[in-house]
């Protein structure tokens, strides 16, 4: 009977190229833009994306168009959101014991804290439609700025598998 191996190596090929969005807009307004500029059709997906840290837990919003004749899928996820937790001080005098509420940022990748958004596109192997929408989301108002990020240089991947 042969031996069945696996290489890991297999499983670490990137299949998806990613858009960073900086943007003021929300997530349901920014998704309606993008549908209009680039002929997509973005709609909120059901099930949230769950992101734990040491300050707690949160979920992230998340739109998705899956484009069947292409076999491309694309994802409009949150970037950032905020969670209201209470840490306990402990003191001396009057204020021995005080609760304090702490607004906290949780990030979906923390290594591009500033971004707002990113349009994460699956199996898309033609560049020139990646480009094409990139530069089409950069004409919309009050969209600061989109750029590609390079998919080798993020460090928390896995917290792009959903």
């Amino acid at each position: 009977m042969s031996a069945l191996k696996l290489h890991i190596e297999e499983f670490d090929d990137i299949d998806f190229q990613l858009i960073a969005i900086h943007t003021s807009l929300e997530d349901h307004r920014l998704a309606y833009f993008i549908n209009q500029v680039a002929v997509l059709n973005l709609s909120k997906c059901n099930s949230e994306i769950n992101i734990k840290n040491q300050a707690g837990e949160t979920t992230l919003t998340h739109f998705i168009f899956e484009d069947e004749k292409k076999d491309v899928c694309w994802n409009l996820i949150q970037n950032k959101t905020e969670i209201l937790s209470t840490k306990k001080q402990r003191g001396q005098g009057l204020f021995a014991e005080t609760e304090n509420q702490v607004l906290t940022k949780i990030y979906l990748l923390p290594e591009y804290s500033k971004v707002d958004y990113f349009l994460k596109i699956e199996n898309a192997y033609e560049t020139e439609t990646v480009q094409n929408v990139l530069s089409k989301i950069n004409t919309i108002d009050r969209v600061n700025t989109a750029y590609l990020v390079d998919p080798e240089k993020i460090k928390s991947k896995n917290n792009l598998i959903f």
